[in-house]
């Protein structure tokens, strides 16, 4: 991660897609589609440096925004709160590459309340500590810190800094190479050190962690057995796939090329991710004959041409209210702003298209309960966070039944006449405002897409509306036969009925 702000003037955020015909294809077999329009809906702002976002899976929506000095604050849907969930600056080495990184929610958190977080101390060394929240859900104990794993840094960048819970309720741990140019100490590659992995560590069974037996160096002489990946330069941000399980790895490179890594869920862990003797598909150190056919390399890379520096990686979508962005693994410059997608056809080949080209210093992705992602802007005093949306094309898909203003006492079947383009998939949604913000759809609640033009809402969908209430409808659209990025429509018509 680079940290210091740009000198672009934000002012009123004006956001530009880039048409099809002149969107950058980076990966590798792919050919260039149509876009979605990317639309950036600012959330929160007057924010200290923001550098990480997530939630606490309790249910609560709220979104947790880990400020670089040592705070983490709360955006609760309609403002960010007051007082801070966590404050530790005394605490913290904030500056560059350092400060407080991220905040990863235990997955038993509704139940134990156990948080942790990844912060640069005052030697300038990695901490991971465990807090618990107080009797004010909106609170952490400040006095309640578990220190999990210190680790000694040799320079003062590269800490790496993503914390995630994986799929196994293991905790993961982002470490760079130790810092200064071209890992002198070629930490990366020696299993002896944390430095330059993504570790994986068990604090479900006593304090500090155990290691998990099924870790990879378990039992090779000499290696740290926490490590579960290795040949990483500063692995800023990784998350997993909501849906899959799958893991997507962005590394910072060095001067010339940033890279994004993949990782199948169920694939065998302690691969090679190939720093310093690679730097993204190059060969870096030594300069000729740097892969012996074991590394793994990226899915995507883009060079430092056009004033690019620092490779942000994001999240896929896995949310419900935007379908044309399902599928699309979102990662970011952090010196241009610009935003790719990223898509995997059916034989394994990877596409990245530019979507946006923003004015932001885009520093962390999110993701919220639902599947929801944002992005944040590093600035002090003027940091924000803003929502990833997609723009609708409104179409001419006609609602047919049932009648607007119908009363019901029995489910109703939809249907409606498509419009004359090429869509084949559909979803019905469902809103008590004309408005739409929709609270059941069969996409997104029954992750069905209906490949006709009608439907037949079964009686428990029927049973959960409430009695005697009014809800409006309409019907979305998709070619399912286009890859992703799949355009969405959506009828202009919003009809509504009366349940009895």
């Amino acid at each position: 991660m680079h940290v210091s702000a740009r000198g672009r003037a934000i002012g009123k955020l004006r956001m530009t897609a880039l048409a099809a015909g002149v969107a950058l294809v980076l990966g590798a077999g792919g050919t260039t589609q149509a876009a979605p329009v990317l639309d950036l809906q600012l959330v929160a702002t007057s924010l200290a440096n923001p550098v990480a976002i997530t939630h606490a899976g309790d249910g609560s929506g709220r979104l947790f925004i880990t400020l670089q000095d040592g705070r983490i604050v709360i955006f609760n849907g309609t403002q960010v709160l007051a007082t801070p969930f966590l404050d530790i600056r005394p605490l913290v080495l904030s500056g560059g590459e350092r400060g407080l990184l991220s905040t990863a929610f235990h997955p038993n958190y509704e139940a134990n309340g156990f948080f942790f977080v990844d912060y640069t101390n005052l030697n300038g060394d990695t901490v991971i500590a465990r807090y618990s929240v107080s009797a004010n859900p909106n609170v952490g104990d400040p006095n309640s810190a578990v220190i999990i794993l210190a680790i000694d840094q040799p320079f003062v960048n590269h800490n790496g800094g993503q914390l995630q819970f994986g799929p196994n309720g293991f905790l993961y741990i982002g470490m760079g190479d130790g810092g200064g140019t071209g890992d002198p100490d070629d930490n990366a590659q020696n299993l002896g050190t944390l430095l330059g992995k993504i570790l994986r560590i068990n604090v479900n069974r006593g304090l500090p962690y155990t290691i998990p037996a099924n870790n990879p160096f378990v039992t090779t002489p000499g290696a740290r057995g926490e490590i579960w990946a290795y040949g990483f330069r500063n692995p800023w941000r990784f998350s997993f796939d909501r849906l899959t399980n799958d893991l997507f790895i962005a590394d910072v490179g060095q001067n010339m090329w940033e890279e994004v890594n993949f990782h199948e869920f169920g694939r065998v862990t302690g691969e090679n991710y190939g720093w310093r003797l690679m730097e993204g598909n190059h060969c870096f150190n030594p300069s000729t004959n740097c892969n012996d056919g074991t590394l793994i390399l990226p899915i995507a890379e883009y060079s430092h041409e056009a004033g690019r520096c620092s490779v942000t990686g994001g999240y896929r979508y896995g949310g419900s209210q935007f379908p044309a962005l399902d599928g699309i693994y979102f990662y970011a410059d952090f010196c241009t702003g610009e935003i790719w997608g990223a898509t995997m056809d059916g034989v394994g080949d990877w596409t990245s298209t530019l979507l946006l080209d923003s004015p932001l210093a885009i520093s962390t992705f999110g993701e919220d309960e639902s599947g929801e992602l944002y992005v944040a802007h590093l600035s002090n005093p003027d940091g924000a966070i803003y929502r990833i949306g997609a723009t609708e094309t409104f179409s001419s898909i006609t609602l047919t039944a049932p009648a607007n203003g119908f009363i019901l006492t029995s489910p109703p079947t939809f249907v409606w006449s498509p419009d004359a383009g090429t869509n084949n998939g559909y979803a019905v949604e469902l809103s008590y405002s004309p408005s739409f913000s929709s609270f059941w759809s069969t996409y997104a609640n029954l992750r069905l897409t209906i490949d006709t033009t009608s439907w037949a809402m079964p009686a428990s969908v029927f049973q959960r509306i409430e009695s005697n209430r009014q809800v409006f409808w309409r019907v979305r659209g998709v070619d399912l036969d286009q890859p992703p990025p799949r355009t969405i429509i959506t009828s202009s018509e919003v009809r509504s009925f009366f349940k009895q």
